[in-house]
Formats: C-alpha cells, sequence, structure tokens
C-alpha cells in the first residue's frame, strides 16, 4: 500500500457546525460522508502563480452525504482548501453570474478544468440539489439541478446552467444522484443527466447542440411491488478525441443536419 487516508481522522476539518459533527459522529448510515468522487487536482495556473493550496499533486474530492467539496494534501494528509458544507441558501432563482457560491446539494464530480480547455483553473460541479446535509435537506417538489463553474479562489459562481438556460422549466434538468460534466475543448460543456440516462451538450449561452438518451436499460437496486425495476440509469461519461479508438477499430460517420423548422 502506497498511502492511505481516512475521513474519520479529519473530521474537524471539513466545516461542520458543533451540532453537525454531532449528528455525524453519531449517524446511523456508515457512509456518513460518501466520497463519490476522488481525483488529482493535475496543473494549473493557480499553482504556477504560487498558491499552493492547488499543487498538481493534491487530491481533489467531494462528499455527497456532507455537501462540502474540499483539497487534500496528500504528504499531511491536511485538508488545504474547503468549499461547503454551510454556504449561503440558494434562493428561487440565481443572479446572473459571477454570483457567490450558493448551496450546492448532494453534489457530484468535482474537477477543476484542465489546462488548455476554457475555463482552465476553474472548479466545475454538477450540483444534483438532492437529498444530503446534516441535518438532511429534503428533496424539492419542483427540484431542478445545476451546473455550476466555480472560481476557487474568490469562490464566485463564473458560469451556471440550469434547464431554464435552455428555455426550460427547473425540472426539465434534473438528477438527484449520480451524474458528471465535463468541458470541452470548442467552449461547450457535455453533461450526464445520470438519473434519466440523458447525455447532452450546451453551449455556453444554455442552447443544447447534441442530446442522446441511452436506450440500454438494466435492473436498478431499486425494486418494485413484487417486480424488477428497469432503468437507463448512467453514473457517468467520459469525452475522448476522435481517434481514442485503435486504428481498425470499426465505426461509422453521419453529417449532423440543422432539423427544419417546425
Amino acid at each position: 500500500m502506497r498511502w492511505t487516508w481516512k475521513a474519520g481522522d479529519h473530521l474537524k476539518e471539513f466545516g461542520f457546525t458543533p451540532a453537525q459533527l454531532a449528528l455525524v459522529l453519531h449517524a446511523e448510515n456508515p457512509d456518513y460522508l460518501h466520497f463519490n468522487d476522488m481525483q488529482l487536482v493535475g496543473p494549473n495556473h493557480w499553482e504556477q502563480e504560487g498558491d499552493k493550496r492547488f499543487a498538481p499533486g493534491n487530491i481533489i474530492v467531494d462528499s455527497r452525504e456532507a455537501n462540502f467539496i474540499a483539497i487534500l494534501n496528500p504528504d499531511t494528509g491536511k485538508v488545504v482548501w474547503r468549499l461547503g458544507p454551510n454556504l449561503p441558501p440558494r434562493g428561487r432563482k440565481d443572479s446572473p453570474a459571477p454570483f457567490p457560491v450558493n448551496q450546492f446539494v448532494g453534489q457530484h464530480d468535482a474537477h477543476l478544468i484542465a489546462q488548455g480547455l476554457p475555463g482552465a483553473g476553474n472548479i466545475l460541479v454538477f450540483d444534483n440539489q438532492g437529498e444530503a446535509g446534516y441535518p438532511a435537506h429534503p428533496l424539492q417538489v419542483a427540484a431542478g439541478s445545476r451546473i455550476l463553474e466555480i472560481n476557487p479562489v474568490s469562490n464566485q459562481v463564473v458560469w451556471s446552467y440550469t434547464g431554464q438556460n435552455s428555455g426550460g422549466a427547473p425540472w426539465s434538468f434534473y438528477s438527484s444522484f449520480i451524474s458528471s460534466v465535463d468541458r470541452l475543448p470548442n467552449g461547450n460543456t457535455l453533461i450526464d443527466e445520470g438519473m434519466n440516462g440523458r447525455f447532452f451538450q450546451v453551449t455556453p449561452t444554455g442552447e443544447i447542440v447534441w442530446e442522446y438518451v441511452s436506450p440500454y436499460t438494466g435492473e436498478a437496486p431499486t425494486t418494485g411491488e413484487g417486480h424488477p425495476t428497469r432503468s437507463n440509469w448512467v453514473y457517468r461519461i467520459q469525452p475522448v478525441p476522435y481517434d481514442w479508438a485503435p486504428d481498425g477499430t470499426p465505426h461509422t460517420e453521419a453529417a449532423l443536419t440543422t432539423p427544419p423548422a417546425p
């Protein structure tokens, strides 16, 4: 074993209030933090400009259950940067970006946008707005998920996406669990609305320029009334370069055309 780190040894570094920490320490759920993402911070301009919190070898994690994103120094095990868990409440509608980060809930896939991509160095995260927190935040009747692009030094949201950015209701884009997001070289953002097996690409202005819903289903972990439940859930998707597949891999191409006006 080359390296090990135990979240339970660092509970006082995650920003819990004393009351929240008491709930965490007595949580019945053994998965009381549920880290759903862990990856290297990677090369970035913050560290190159002298901010050692963002050293490429540091590790970024996010806790779905406790609503925080953190960066760890693997040499010391200490939390060197953190956002959440206690942020200003989110109103009915966000202000236009930039705006201070408000409460994300049950988030997934927090990572620094890689060098060479638009927004490099900012944190991109799928804000599920699912049920999470100590005490737990209940699911909303008309919930909607968000994509947040956050400047990790100013803690300002510099770009965001909701269903309303594409002309829909808040709940037209919603996955209360799983899901992922990636920035593409052309500046668009690729989103996995995992609960519904829906993948789509949006421009910076929120226009949906590509969309796919997975037709593949399997038995879900939950069961129905006396019969299996099937779902097309997709935990995460990963964009790859066009030439990623080995030479000789069978494939076909089809030109995309603009659909006729309704």
